[in-house]
């Protein structure tokens, strides 16, 4: 997957300056590709002079202007052959379970923060995720209905459905994270001959 796939992906459902566009990445696949305003942009005019988007000049505020980026034949075209394609994986760069293979070097206590870390973090996604599956049950996900809007009620149920699936599969996998540290910290203790060790305050 690529930058542009993303941006594709969102252009599908309407045109956007790339200042919705930023929001609208961030609010949705930013989950699944991240990407910072500073790759976004660059993208943007890339996209446009490779023919996938064209861009028009849109009124912004009072006296000022906005680029809007409209998806061409040739951009719908790009992102339909890249979802019939077949994924090439590379290889993992993992530095949590990297580290955990050598927390032998690790004082026993800073090993268990770093474990503990990472099921802050995971935790966090896993309650933001389980938001969009609320939000997808509720009707309330802003992003999905505006799709929902521009798309034939036949595929209504699809659309939902794949949504809902990705981020059931991404909650899945939080919790595969979290269940692998908890595990960490009591193999940290019992190779240590302790108790576990009371979180700080």
């Amino acid at each position: 997957m690529s930058l542009r796939h993303a941006l594709l992906a969102l252009l599908t459902v309407e045109p956007m300056t790339g200042y919705d566009l930023s929001k609208a990445f961030q609010a949705s696949v930013s989950h699944v590709w991240h990407a910072p305003d500073s790759q976004i942009y660059p993208e943007l005019r890339r996209m446009e002079a490779d023919g996938l988007l064209v861009g028009t000049e849109v009124p912004w505020g009072p006296r000022g202007k906005k680029r809007e980026y409209h998806v061409t034949e040739a951009g719908l075209d790009a992102f339909r052959a890249w979802m019939n394609e077949p994924l090439s994986y590379t290889r993992e760069r993992d530095p949590a379970h990297l580290k955990a293979a050598y927390l032998e070097w690790a004082e026993p206590d800073a090993a268990r923060a770093q474990l503990r870390a990472h099921i802050a973090n995971f935790d966090e996604q896993r309650v933001e995720w389980l938001e969009k599956v609320r939000e997808i049950d509720t009707g309330t996900s802003a992003m999905l209905e505006k799709r929902l809007g521009h798309a034939p009620a036949s595929e209504h149920a699809s659309i939902r459905a794949y949504k809902r699936y990705t981020y059931v599969g991404l909650i899945a996998r939080a919790e595969h994270e979290i269940e692998w540290a908890e595990r960490g910290l009591v193999l940290i203790d019992e190779l240590n001959g302790t108790d576990a060790a009371p979180p700080a305050d």
